[in-house]
């Protein structure tokens, strides 16, 4: 049954005062209708009642007009777009809308990576957020159902509407809604049987040829499911067995193209791995905006699915407590808890910061991060690649109605103690409070066997973390990402600095199998700091190791793990070359068993996925800005206060003596021509990105990296300026 949508209360509708929109836009709604009922066929059993004459008449008459917000099909998220739209554009016709249709170009970053599409990825957010801007404004709609993807597009979107929802209001027009509709999740795919035996075979042969680097990298990569990032874990331990004579760069390639064509299924989806694209999605859902009945799907959305997500607007119209930008600043603390539950994407730490900016809130990492240890946040999310546990498995649990996906988060952040907006309204036109009454499928309890969410918490810290030092102003790094012995392999250790001056030189140096005993016959690392080093990082070793000579000192300090490197990467930030994810250097560090055992990367460019170590990034001041980064030098030494929150830079002569100085100051002024060299440097590579594309003018990372005019005019308060429905209002 329908739902009838509200006329527009807003005195200003320029269809109704200026004809030439009533004589282009018929022609297009009667167009998007006209081919969803093709494309629903048997799907649709309603009456064909839209005239050329009706939808003028609704234009007149300021009906909702509903942008429906697809993305590229050049991205596989949106391949099943025009099914998802077509039913879209019927129900909004049926509910007494004016449906219309636009997408967004959706840059994927898998297909990105390693290409100087890398530098344009972060820049692709605030594209799309002017792109929707500038066609929601042009065309003057009232609201929109958001197909969202994976990437930059979804929080690209948010931005954009939280960003109309403010001018509207702020100009004393109507409030500007929006409901969003996931793409569903893409299951991972398989190695075929003969494929997979082969390499099984291949892994074999390597350990009988004394190569047991390459056995171990090859059936590690097979334990993952199929998915883009695992073909990239193939590529690096294949290419080495080239190198090494075990197979020919034929049969790499032929190993290659087998993996690549099994791997995604034929109607797309949202990879699934928890990155970027499912991390948004969590996020989004968390921030309210997202119908519970179309957040977690194996598949394309059915007609009843879409249909009841369009029904729940009708509450929703005219009412500013559903504006698009106080349901996301409401329910910002319930969306900053839920990321970091559900280990949310380190990319997202910018996206949330840039949302609520966006949508005129004062915002910034430090808020961000205040929310964050407000309470402790549970890890309550045993995701998996190798145990199947990954999110098209979650989706599996929410399609059979054993979990509601973030509802279940939620709940089970409750039941644990961490306060939560229950208050908070969304897009059902309801509360969570309202949303968590019917228990059915509620807690996590109810999955029994490898459940996603959990009850009991698997450690009790969670999330992304910001680091401060003596050095830098502000990082990022996900240490909820690491087991705790991992972590214990890090935190409170000192590291020497290995620096890049940007990733092309990172990857040229990472990706030699050789570099850590080329690091050794060089002497990269002074004697005198190795031993101390050994008596700071594990001073059970330090007796037995205290007058070892120089290469066998290295090799032990290899052995042992108490060699740390802090892989410094600069030159890769916003204004220096796009900020683009670091995936290609960690990947190269990660192909290494020796190396990534020892190694933490520092960059102020992003960063993808995980090493064995900390992944710390989006450092600012970035290198380009005369950040200390800009500063440092292969064999400088940091502390890594992980646990702390912080990392610093030692007075390497005072650490050989036993004392640990955290000074910096002095380094800026001895170092400015080595400096000046470097950003000489920065600048012609600058050059490489597109002069049309560079982000300039922009915030740092710190705060969202959006144009400079968003953050001066982000003067509302978001804990004061936000809405609650009445009927809580009335109850406080």
């Amino acid at each position: 049954m329908a739902s009838q949508y509200p006329f527009i209360e807003n005195s200003v509708n320029p269809y109704r005062d200026n004809v030439q929109g009533k004589a282009n836009e018929p022609i297009t709604v009667a167009g998007i209708l006209d081919r969803a009922k093709q494309i629903a066929g048997s799907n649709y059993n309603g009456e064909v009642d839209w005239s050329l004459e009706e939808i003028y008449n609704r234009l007149e008459e300021n009906a909702p007009r509903i942008a429906i917000i697809g993305g590229s099909p050049d991205h596989p998220a949106h391949i099943m777009d025009y099914q998802t739209s077509s039913f879209a554009a019927l129900r909004i016709w049926e509910n007494g809308g004016v449906p219309f249709y636009f997408s967004t170009p959706v840059m994927c970053d898998g297909t990105a990576q390693s290409n100087q599409g890398m530098s344009y990825s972060l820049q692709s957010r605030n594209a799309v957020a002017q792109m929707v801007v500038n066609q929601l404004e042009a065309h003057s709609y009232h609201g929109a159902f958001v197909i969202q993807g994976c990437d930059k597009q979804p929080l690209g979107v948010v931005s954009a509407v939280a960003q109309m929802d403010r001018i509207r209001q702020f100009r004393g027009e109507a409030p500007f809604f929006a409901t969003f509709a996931p793409a569903h999740v893409l299951q991972g795919g398989t190695i075929p049987e003969d494929l997979y035996q082969e390499l099984t075979d291949l892994a074999d042969q390597a350990e009988l040829d004394g190569e047991a680097d390459i056995a171990n990298d090859i059936r590690d990569a097979m334990a993952y499911i199929l998915q883009c990032t695992s073909n990239t874990a193939f590529q690096g331990v294949l290419s080495r067995a080239v190198e090494r004579g075990i197979i020919t760069h034929e049969r790499q390639k032929d190993y290659e193209k087998r993996l690549a064509v099994a791997t995604c299924d034929g109607q797309g989806g949202v990879c699934a791995f928890n990155g970027t694209g499912n991390s948004s999605r969590h996020l989004v859902a968390g921030m309210g905006l997202v119908h519970p009945t179309l957040e977690l799907l194996t598949a394309p959305p059915t007609k009843e699915q879409v249909n009841e997500s369009l029904d729940d607007l009708q509450g929703m119209i005219n009412d500013p407590v559903y504006g698009a930008a106080n349901i996301m600043a409401a329910n910002i603390k319930n969306a900053i808890r839920i990321h970091s539950a559900s280990g949310g994407s380190t990319n997202l730490m910018m996206h949330m910061v840039a949302g609520m900016l966006y949508g005129g809130y004062k915002f910034s990492l430090a808020d961000l991060d205040e929310i964050h240890h407000e309470h402790p946040i549970p890890d309550l999310f045993n995701y998996s690649l190798t145990e199947d546990r990954d999110i098209f498995s979650l989706a599996i649990q929410c399609c059979a109605g054993d979990s509601r996906g973030m509802e279940t988060l939620f709940y089970e952040l409750l039941e644990n103690g961490v306060p939560m907006d229950v208050d908070a309204p969304t897009v059902t036109g309801t509360t969570w409070r309202e949303r968590l009454e019917n228990k059915k499928g509620l807690p996590a309890a109810t999955v029994s066997e490898n459940p996603v969410i959990v009850s009991k918490p698997r450690r009790r810290f969670s999330g992304v973390d910001v680091l401060k030092g003596n050095f830098f102003e502000s990082a990022v790094v996900k240490i909820s990402g690491m087991a705790t012995p991992q972590l214990d392999g890090f935190d409170k250790k000192v590291a020497f600095v290995l620096y890049f001056e940007n990733e092309e030189e990172a990857n040229n140096h990472l990706l030699d199998s050789g570099l850590v005993d080329k690091l050794k016959q060089e002497r990269t690392f002074s004697h005198e700091s190795l031993q101390q080093m050994v008596k700071h990082n594990s001073p059970d070793f330090f007796d037995e190791m205290k007058d070892t000579e120089y290469e066998a000192l290295f090799d032990a300090m290899v052995e042992h793990q108490i060699l740390k490197i802090a892989v410094v990467i600069s030159g890769q930030g916003p204004i220096a070359f796009g900020m683009p994810e670091m995936f290609t250097p960690m990947q190269h560090i990660n192909a290494s068993r020796k190396l990534k055992r020892l190694v933490t990367v520092i960059s102020d460019g992003r960063y993808s996925g995980a090493t064995f170590g900390a992944a710390i990034g989006h450092m600012t001041p970035e290198a380009i800005d005369r950040g200390g980064i800009l500063y440092l030098q292969t064999g400088d030494l940091l502390y890594l206060g992980l646990r702390e929150n912080e990392i610093h830079f030692l007075d390497q002569q005072a650490f050989q003596t036993g004392q640990m100085i955290q000074e910096f100051d002095s380094i800026t002024e001895k170092r400015e021509p080595l400096a000046e060299e470097r950003l000489m440097k920065m600048r012609k590579r600058q050059r490489f990105v597109a002069s049309s594309n560079r982000i300039h003018g922009y915030t740092d990372a710190a705060h969202g990296v959006v144009p400079i005019p968003i953050w001066q005019e982000a003067e509302l308060d978001y804990q004061a300026d936000v809405k609650l429905p009445k009927r809580v209002e009335e109850r406080l």
